[in-house]
């Protein structure tokens, strides 16, 4: 039996994955951005070994997470599930100033990666749009730059898989990973998507707690238990080390080596 974090699980993809760890036996502690979240998610999963509350879009409030979730585990593997889309409104910004999609997505995934205690697996969420995604690190938070949602949404999950390359070099004695859950029915997703959300959840639960010799790998995007070929720029160690300086100088910590 394995302990696992499951970020942003509540609804959609995320409490999918929460459920089938739950009903292979894991031992699970969910997330959720609020108490009211987080009383819905223990009524509908009555199995969860507890919740823990925070608002990504808040560098505080998921430094509290990163708390809560430290006294929860320790974690076999922690899956970082939460995410937010890009729909077609205008550029937000967050209590702390940062672009919302960017915060959520990518700030607050790094935040979470350096805080809490290293885990055996770690397994990204990301997207198929990664692969349209660029690293703009001279414009991360689209000051200067025309708003685009979706770009800046397939940017931060380009920055997703950045993130899971690096901490797989860094991290030798872990295992980290990005999954490309396809187009998935879901509240995000939409009523158009071409995949159920059980699917879109397997392949994380395989990740994170499965002994086949497939699911042990690191430092690869995955789709449907295959290993693909993410966007280039994920493999280039200049960029994963240039990104994670960056969001150490956003956020004021530093990922361990």
């Amino acid at each position: 039996m394995s302990r696992v974090l499951v970020t942003g699980s509540t609804d959609g993809i995320g409490r999918e994955t929460a459920r089938q760890l739950l009903a292979d036996g894991h031992d699970v502690v969910a997330h959720a951005r609020d108490d009211e979240r987080a009383a819905d998610v223990r009524a509908a999963l009555p199995g969860l070994r507890d919740v823990v509350v925070g608002d990504l879009a808040s560098l505080e409030q998921t430094r509290r997470l990163a708390e809560a979730a430290a006294d929860a585990g320790p974690f076999d593997a922690v899956v970082h599930n939460a995410g937010v889309g890009g729909g077609s409104g205008e550029r937000q910004v967050t209590v702390d100033g940062l672009e919302r999609i960017v915060a959520v997505n990518t700030v607050a995934t790094y935040l979470l990666t350096a805080l809490v205690p290293r885990p055996g697996r770690l397994v990204y969420l990301t997207s198929g749009l990664e692969s349209q995604g660029t690293v703009q690190l001279d414009d991360l938070q689209w000051q200067r730059r025309d708003w685009d949602g979706m770009q800046a949404y397939s940017d931060s999950k380009l920055h997703d898989v950045v993130l899971a390359f690096a901490v797989a070099r860094l991290w030798p004695d872990v295992h980290a990973n990005a999954v490309d859950p396809g187009w998935i029915r879901t509240r995000m997703g939409g009523p158009r998507a071409t995949d159920d959300v059980a699917d879109g959840a397997a392949t994380q639960v395989w990740l994170a707690t499965s002994d086949d010799d497939a699911a042990r790998v690191t430092g690869r995007y995955l789709k449907r238990f295959s290993v693909l070929d993410a966007n280039p720029q994920a493999s280039d160690v200049g960029l994963q080390d240039a990104l994670l300086d960056h969001l150490a100088g956003l956020t004021g910590v530093r990922l361990p080596r």
